[in-house]
């Protein structure tokens, strides 16, 4: 099988779970926001965000450790993989039973830090949350290491749709917020045991056995500190807004504030899906003394990434208000412009889908731990100026701004690692936005039409054809190669 073929293969399973995890997620999102308040809700997604907050260092990088040196070490000597599976799992667990004690002991200390006491029966029952959440994303990580795209894909659907079964029954019979957090932890639960199960009798028995190289365990505890340094950074990031508009808004704020970034998750989902297939490989064709297969497999991602993504982003913002009023319901009126706002950065998550664990696998963990360091302060600093003035708006506007620069600093060691094109991306990306202007004016013009569900839907259909027409007429999009790659 073809390199091209075989990440066609990857990209569809894990598009498939992906996109079976969003439509989840998108489901899961709606039906909680009919059946709970919207200050219920927003303390949902408040505990959950503060959990998110305390899990990172319950991870600490080790997971992405890991599979970085199983990504090497399979091509180069994959006596090594069951080393530095025991290894890591046993470090993982390790950093799991600290955090979840501390939880225990602190949870009504962290309520009053946040300042709803009411998310304290939340946290305590969020240390399963902390303890399977952790475990899980553990297993996908090695998995995508091991470039086992599909099984890690089949992991992700079934986590995604049980949690929308288990969240949702629960809440209807009657548990609340409670029962909601319950479905998340129980869905975990399953995914975290079929995983490691998977990862036992499929990867770990069929590696060769041999004694862990001297040094290794010291370089997987080593690459964590920048792996850790990114992903706290990338936590606060994420988390700091909900929780700050929490402080300074309450629950309501959130509900709002959740809503743009749920819809932003969905509309990033072929990126994503991308980007966990793609980062792997990176480090396999260097391994191999292939970057210019590497760089090449990064350009052709990334433009066709753009084009698809910039025009999205344009849509949503002439959308967005028909869309929340009619999926959310008209109490979520605040949430229009926040995500009119969250559209640019759905165009930047999408180049990051691709780049930045790209650039773990690639060993370039360091800098970009330092350069997410800067921006996620840089975040907080926003955050605590304009929350006060401008309300949950401004933390829309905060993430834009510090994920803007730090999209740009990992596309510039992108290219000192790769060496990709850069007049081909800005001559493909210069296509993309006149692409996105003639559709633009197309679905401005329809937008008035809008009356329900039905007019919505046909007018984001009409906007998806005249990209289409417009990506494959002018040559921008090669259909045939699509396909056959694909199918």
């Amino acid at each position: 099988m073809s390199l091209a073929s075989d990440l066609g293969d990857r990209f569809k399973a894990e598009f498939a779970g992906k996109l079976i995890a969003v439509v989840s997620a998108g489901l899961l999102t709606v039906i909680l926001a009919r059946l709970l308040e919207p200050d219920q809700y927003g303390l949902l997604f408040l505990a959950i965000s503060v959990l998110g907050m305390i899990e990172m260092f319950s991870k600490l990088g080790i997971a992405k450790s890991a599979a970085r040196y199983v990504a090497e070490y399979k091509e180069t000597d994959p006596g090594q993989l069951r080393g530095i599976f025991r290894f890591s799992l046993l470090l993982n667990v390790v950093t799991i039973s600290v955090v979840c004690i501390a939880v225990l002991l602190g949870y009504e200390h962290i309520a009053r830090l946040v300042g709803e006491p009411e998310i304290g029966p939340l946290l305590v029952v969020g240390v399963c949350y902390i303890l399977f959440n952790t475990l899980d994303q553990f297993v996908r990580t090695l998995l995508q290491g091991f470039e086992a795209i599909k099984p890690a894909s089949v992991l992700l659907s079934v986590s995604s749709s049980l949690r929308f079964v288990f969240a949702v029954s629960l809440v209807l019979v009657g548990y609340g917020v409670v029962g909601a957090l319950l479905g998340y932890i129980i869905s975990y639960a399953i995914s975290t045991v079929l995983g490691l199960g998977y990862l036992y009798v499929r990867l770990y028995k069929t590696s060769p056995s041999a004694e862990i190289e001297t040094g290794l365990r010291r370089r997987i505890v080593e690459y964590t500190a920048p792996l850790t340094l990114t992903s706290a950074a990338d936590v606060l990031d994420k988390k700091i807004d909900t929780i700050l508009v929490g402080i300074f808004t309450g629950p309501v704020g959130v509900a709002y504030y959740t809503v743009g970034e749920q819809v932003i998750q969905f509309v990033e989902t072929p990126m994503a899906a991308l980007g966990f297939a793609l980062s792997p490989t990176y480090e396999a064709q260097k391994a191999k003394g292939n970057t210019e297969i590497a760089a090449k497999i990064y350009e052709e991602a990334l433009t066709h990434g753009l084009l698809l993504y910039i025009p999205a982003a344009a849509g949503l913002m002439l959308v967005a208000e028909p869309l929340v009023l009619e999926a959310f319901g008209t109490e979520y009126q605040g949430a229009v412009i926040v995500l009119q706002v969250m559209a640019i950065y759905a165009v930047l998550r999408a180049i990051m889908k691709i780049t930045s664990n790209g650039l773990d696998f690639l060993g370039r963990a360091r800098e970009r731990a330092i350069i997410k360091g800067i921006t996620a302060v840089l975040n907080v600093g926003l955050n605590i100026l304009l929350i006060p003035l401008i309300g949950v708006v401004g933390a829309a506007i905060s993430t834009v701004i510090t994920f803007s620069l730090f999209t740009v600093a990992n596309l510039y060691i992108m290219h000192l690692e790769l060496g990709f094109r850069v007049r081909y991306l800005i001559r493909h990306t210069g296509s993309a936005l006149l692409v996105t202007a003639v559709m633009s004016v197309v679905v401005y013009l329809l937008i008035g039409m809008v009356s329900g569900i039905v007019t919505l839907v046909s007018v984001v259909f009409v906007g998806v054809l005249v990209w289409a027409l417009l990506a494959v007429g002018s040559g921008l999009i090669d259909i045939r190669y699509i396909l056959s790659v694909v199918f």
